[in-house]
Order: structure tokens, then sequence, then C-alpha cells
């Protein structure tokens, strides 16, 4: 506060000792500026100008010619200008305005007995000996009013030599005056930080030393408070933020042994995750291989017992043994198409710059008969980006959404599936619209689920894998797939494709199965079980009564 107070005292008087000096300053800088230097010059502007009015009148007496009154009349108005000047920038010299209407006098004087009197004289006689005469006559009177311009003169000059030493004489005030202030304040800021060194310095130094030695690990160094109030708050903050610290300390090492004991437990989740993916993996191996075995078996001697024994069998004797092999064959459809499902991303990764129309062409290569049967068009976009994505992946996923589309068309009309392209930020945005029955909005998400169907096996085929096989495939490559509610004349797909893909997880195991087995199954491998595999692609359980 004392400091607070002597700072503020010394700057206010500081300030307006140098307002005052400053303001003297300007003021006789101002007089000689403003009025007396341009009172000089229009001093000197009017007495030319009443030069040219004798010179003007006395040409005209001698010759006649009224051209030579034009100095007289151009002077005339430039002198009455410039009086009017001098008076204004005068208003606050008295004896200098008293010089200038002393000289207004005398030359009205001239004027009206002299100058009016010849240019009269030769206007009515013309040249000759009596205006030569008079304008003669008038130099006595032109000689009085030189006379006043001599002593205007000089006062100007008084005037501008007193400007001059005033303006000298206040900046060397205000300069040592200045010089003084800043002294007093100089000795009175080393006089402030003495005392500050001493009430306020020291203890904050103590105060530091104590809280870096907290600070580099001695949390049990206890804090003392010294000095004026406001240090002893500051130390009594920082104690108690010390104890917060110490506590919080103690509870954050409690946690760390907590959670190093978690890690431990999820390191061992973790291998025993990675256990039952491998065993996942030979069960995998064992169900492209051992499993499908049997299956083959059951349908090979079912057929031949229908064939050998065929006139010993009745109708249902045939009916049933249709069943078994019908049942042993969709059997082998559902387990090839749960393989493919679950390698999805996870073998023969092959992520390269694709462009996307490559695998488009594939699969529609694949679905060549399928589309000429179903007499189906198919427009594709010349804008089809270029990616890195999996080029057989991006193969089975249009095939199975371009599938599923032909499948599900609608018998009064030929099938039409357009395909969309855009860009969003990092994202593609494709859509796959189609003309067919359509799907309800109900079941918009319910599509996209492994094995859901929508219809019956007897209406249309399929294991009702092959939208959740595309939604994996969508997620695999960053995007996201989804059915349009509102698009109401047939179905129209979106899905996202992200413009730079990551790479899959490394810390997934390297199955155990071979590559013959692990390779994603396409369209063209089995039609039954991956082109036409999800009847709920396209379907809508409305689909019926519509």
């Amino acid at each position: 506060m004392l400091a607070a107070l002597i700072i503020g005292v010394l700057t206010l008087t500081a300030a307006l000792v140098v307002h005052s000096q400053l303001e003297r300053t300007s003021r006789a800088s101002d007089r000689l500026v403003d009025r007396i230097a341009p009172a000089q010059i229009e001093a000197a502007r009017s007495q030319m100008a009443m030069l040219n009015q004798e010179t003007g009148v006395r040409g005209y007496a001698l010759s006649g010619d009224r051209q030579y009154l034009r100095p007289y009349t151009d002077g005339l108005a430039t002198e009455r200008e410039s009086t009017d000047r001098l008076r204004q920038l005068l208003a606050d010299e008295p004896r200098l305005l008293a010089d200038v209407e002393a000289a207004q006098r005398a030359i009205q004087t001239w004027r009206r007995d002299y100058g009016s009197v010849v240019i009269g004289q030769v206007a009515e006689r013309g040249p000759g000996k009596d205006a030569s005469a008079t304008a003669s006559r008038g130099k006595p009177a032109f000689d009085a009013v030189r006379a006043t311009w001599v002593v205007q003169n000089g006062h100007l000059s008084e005037a501008r030599a007193e400007g001059h030493a005033e303006l000298r004489h206040t900046r060397t005030v205000r300069n040592w005056t200045m010089a003084a202030l800043f002294a007093v304040l100089l000795i009175t800021a080393v006089l402030l930080a003495g005392l500050l060194h001493y009430t306020v310095g020291r203890p904050l130094r103590m105060l530091r030393a104590a809280s870096r030695r907290v600070a580099d690990g001695d949390f049990s160094h206890e804090i003392e408070a010294h000095g004026p109030a406001d240090v002893r708050d500051v130390a009594d903050a920082v104690e108690a933020m010390r104890q917060r610290i110490t506590l919080a300390l103690e509870e954050s090492t409690a946690r760390e042994r907590l959670l190093r004991h978690r890690t431990e437990e999820l390191d061992a989740q973790t291998v025993e995750l990675r256990r039952s993916n491998a065993e996942l993996e030979q069960f995998a191996y064992v169900a492209s291989h051992d499993l499908q075995e049997p299956l083959r078996k059951v349908a090979s001697f079912s057929q031949m017992l229908e064939r050998r024994y065929a006139d010993q069998l009745d109708d249902r004797a045939r009916q049933y043994i249709g069943f078994a092999v019908d049942g042993a064959k969709r059997m082998q459809v559902l387990i090839n198409d749960l393989l493919t499902f679950s390698r999805v991303g996870r073998l023969n990764q092959q992520r390269q710059e694709t462009a996307l129309r490559a695998p488009l062409e594939r699969a529609l290569d694949n679905l060549d008969d399928v589309l000429t049967g179903a007499d189906a068009r198919v427009e594709v976009p010349d804008d089809l980006p270029t990616l890195t994505a999996d080029p057989m992946l991006l193969t089975m996923l249009w095939q199975n959404l371009i599938g599923n589309a032909v499948k599900f068309r609608d018998p009064e009309r030929p099938a039409v599936v357009t395909i969309g392209c855009a860009r969003e930020d990092d994202l593609w945005h494709l859509t796959v619209t189609d003309n067919g029955i359509g799907i309800a909005a109900d079941y918009a998400e319910k599509i996209f689920v492994i094995f859901q169907r929508l219809h019956s096996r007897e209406a249309y085929s399929g294991t009702g894998i092959g939208l959740a096989l595309c939604k994996k495939i969508v997620e695999y490559h960053g995007g996201k797939i989804w059915l349009d509610p509102d698009y109401h004349d047939g179905a129209r797909f979106h899905f996202t494709l992200a413009a730079q893909t990551d790479t899959a997880d490394p810390d997934d195991p390297e199955p155990a199965a071979d590559e013959a087995d692990a390779r994603p199954r396409t369209a063209d491998a089995d039609p039954a079980s991956t082109v036409n595999d999800d009847p709920s692609s396209t379907a809508d359980p409305q689909g019926a009564t519509r």
C-alpha cells in the first residue's frame, strides 16, 4: 500500500508538471507558427500589393492607358485580403494590431487625397501635367505609409524574437523539470526495491526454496509461512496444496497397484482370448474339411439309395430322401457361408490401390448369367474412385448387393440397378438403387443380422448371410452401410468407404487354416451360397400384398 501510494503521488505530480511545461511550450510554439510567422508573410504581401497600387496610379497618370490600372486593381484586392487576414492573426496581439490599423489609416489617406484624385483627373481630362503633378505631390503621403510599414515590420520582428526566446526558455525549463522528476522517480524506485526485497522478496525466496524441495520429491517437507500477510496466505495455500497432493499421491499409488493387478488379469485374458481364437480357427479348419465330408456322404449315399431302390420306394420315402439330400446340401452351404463371413478381414489381406470399377466389373462378369436371364440393366457412373482396399472383398460386396437387387426384382417390370458415387470429406459415399419389391423400413436393421430371412426358402433361395457379409466388408474398410427408409420405388442401399483405410489389427493371430480353404468365396464359386444367399437384402415382407 505504501509503495502504491508513493508511486501514485509521484506519478500524479510528474504528470501535472510535465503537462504544465508542455502546455507552455505548445503555446509559445503555436504563437510563433500560427500567428507571428503568418502575420509577417501577410504584412509583406500587403506592402507589396500597396506598392503595386502606387506604381499603377503613377503609370496611368503618365500614359492614360487603363491597362496600367490593373496592378492598382489587383493590389487593392490583395491588400484588403491581407489586411483582413492580419486582423484575424493578431486579434490577441494589441500592439501589433495597432500597427496594422495605423498602416491602414495612412493608406486610406494616400488613396483618398492622391490615388483616387489622379485616377479621376486622367479619366476626365486625359494624361497631362496636372495629373503628373498631383501624382508627384502624393509621394510624401506614400512615404508616410512606408514609415508605418517600418514600424510594423520592426514590431513583428521583435515579437518573433520574443517568441523564440520564450520557446527556448520553456523548453529548457521543461527538460530540467523532467530530468528532476526522473531522478526523483529513480531514487524512489531504488528505495522501494530495497523495501520490497526485505519485506516481500526474501519471504518469497524462502517459499520458493521450500516449494522446490517439495517439487523435487520431498512431499513430507512442511512449508512454513513468513513475511507479510499476503505472502503468508500464499504459503498457507501452497502448504494446503502439498497436503492435497500427498493425499492424492497415496490414492494414486493405491489405484496404480489396483490397475497393475487388473492389467495382469487382462493380459491373462488376452492370452486366453488368443488361445480361444486359435481354437476357433482350428474349428473353422475342421468345419471346412472334416464336417463337410460326412455331409457329402449323407447326400451321396441318400442319392445312391434313391437310385438303387427306386422301384422299392414309395413317394413318401423318395420325399424323405429328398429332404435328407436338401438338408445336407443346405448344411454345406451354411458352413461355407459362415466360414466366408468369419474370414472377412482376417485371411489373405490384399490391401492395395484399387480402382473401384475393377472389382465392380469382375462382379458383373460373375453375375453375367443372372443378369442376362433376368434381362437386368446395371447403370455404372464414370467417376468411381481409386482407394486402398482389398479388391476380392470389394468384388464380394458388389456381387452380393447387385445379385440381391436382381433376385428381388419386381416381376412386372425389367430390373434396373443404378450405382451412385459422391465424395464426402474423407469418405466415398456410394449407393445401389433398384426398382424391385423393396424393403419395409421396420426391417432396416434386421436385414443386416446373419442368417435373418424375410421370406421362405420356397419363395427365394439363400441362407440369409449376404447383407451381413456386406456389412462386415464395409466396416472392415472403415465405412458403414444402411438402408434408405425414405426410398419407396424399390430398395436403395447406402454405404461409405474410407478414402484411406487403416490396416487390420496386428494383434489378431494368424489362422490355422490353409490358403485354399481360407480364400473368401465369391458368387461364382457357389451361386446358391453367395450371390443369392440373403433373401432379406431387398425383400419386403409386404411385397406379397403389393
